[in-house]
């Protein structure tokens, strides 16, 4: 039996990957230390899977209850997503998302490492590319962080290459992925941050339900066709499936691969969509760029597409639609 350890697995990109494993021959061990995710998410995923999901409240950090784990469970194979995620956090509290993201990863892998696990899928992000020099991104582009939190991101992408470098046997899966919004089909779990959201589609969601009065759209002078800034957005759906395919994918070495649609949307591009898909009218003010925002970014995912045999399924319509009818629903529980 496979043994899956997923730290942030309540998360929101964790909890969707969880719920599209369809593998019953796999235990699944969750460890979360529930910064920004929920506890009642366990319930509905072990309802969605119909199997029995290990959890524990552990900060990825806590070198001695994560080795513990290790020790009681010996998973062979490690989903790596616990992070803390805000771009604009990041550059007001650096210190404490590398030693969250950056230290914590270091801890997950001297384990992994110590326990020998051969198999490791990291959840990066396309905030690796900085301001992209061509487009679309391939995974052969340059690296240059903008923020704190991309390079996190390449610090940890720099340790697991160099692991690949010095262990044997092991297969290194990086997954760069691109702007996740959508909801699960059951409409049970999707994107629910804590706090003022700092995506865009959870902002959309409250200003849809009265939560805000208006969406804050940053920067209205990009170099791009309406001034808003361009991004490929993908649903959550195909980013949990291609979490999948990297788990199943176990060629020795380390691999990256983007996980995008290739397209490129503004954030205008993707209100309309929304206000059309849904039928409600979104109320906006432009308001300044937030620092390390970049005007277009999207995917050259042909790499994940040959190896993998992935590639992504669902339009920009299926999650502005998913993404309101979770919002919907969550808002309907409430009453």
């Amino acid at each position: 039996m496979n043994k899956i350890l997923i730290t942030g697995g309540l998360g929101y990109i964790g909890s969707h990957t969880v719920a599209e494993m369809v593998d019953i021959n796999s235990e699944i061990i969750i460890v979360d230390n529930l910064t920004n995710s929920y506890l009642k998410t366990l319930k509905v995923l072990k309802e969605l899977t119909n199997r029995e999901i290990l959890f524990f409240n552990i900060d990825i950090r806590d070198r001695d209850r994560l080795q513990k784990i290790f020790l009681k469970y010996k998973p062979n194979k490690v989903i790596h997503f616990a992070s803390l995620k805000s771009v604009s956090d990041s550059s007001i509290n650096p210190d404490l998302y590398y030693d969250n993201n950056v230290i914590g990863s270091k801890v997950l892998f001297d384990l992994i490492i110590k326990y020998d696990v051969k198999n490791i899928v990291f959840s990066s992000s396309a905030t690796v590319y900085g301001d992209p020099k061509y487009l679309p991104i391939n995974e052969s582009h340059p690296l240059s962080a903008t923020n704190p939190y991309a390079q996190n991101k390449i610090d940890i992408e720099l340790m697991l290459k160099q692991i690949s470098e010095t262990v044997n046997d092991l297969s290194i899966k990086v997954l760069r992925y691109f702007n996740p919004i959508g909801s699960h089909s059951s409409l049970k779990i999707g994107e629910n941050p804590k706090g003022i959201p700092n995506n865009l589609m959870p902002y959309i969601m409250g200003v849809a339900f009265g939560k805000y009065k208006f969406l804050k759209i940053f920067g209205s002078d990009f170099d791009t066709a309406d001034g808003t800034g361009v991004r490929d957005y993908i649903h959550i759906h195909d980013i949990a499936i291609a979490h999948q395919a990297a788990l199943n994918y176990e060629k020795e070495g380390i691999n990256y691969f983007n996980i995008g649609t290739g397209k490129g949307y503004s954030v205008l591009n993707l209100l309309n969509t929304f206000e059309e898909i849904n039928k409600i009218k979104i109320p906006f003010k432009f308001v300044n760029r937030r620092k390390g925002d970049v005007a277009t970014v999207f995917a050259d995912s042909k790499y994940a597409e040959e190896v993998l045999k992935w590639k992504a399924q669902k339009s920009l319509r299926d999650m502005c639609r998913d993404s309101f009818l979770f919002a919907k629903s969550q808002l309907e529980l409430k009453k």
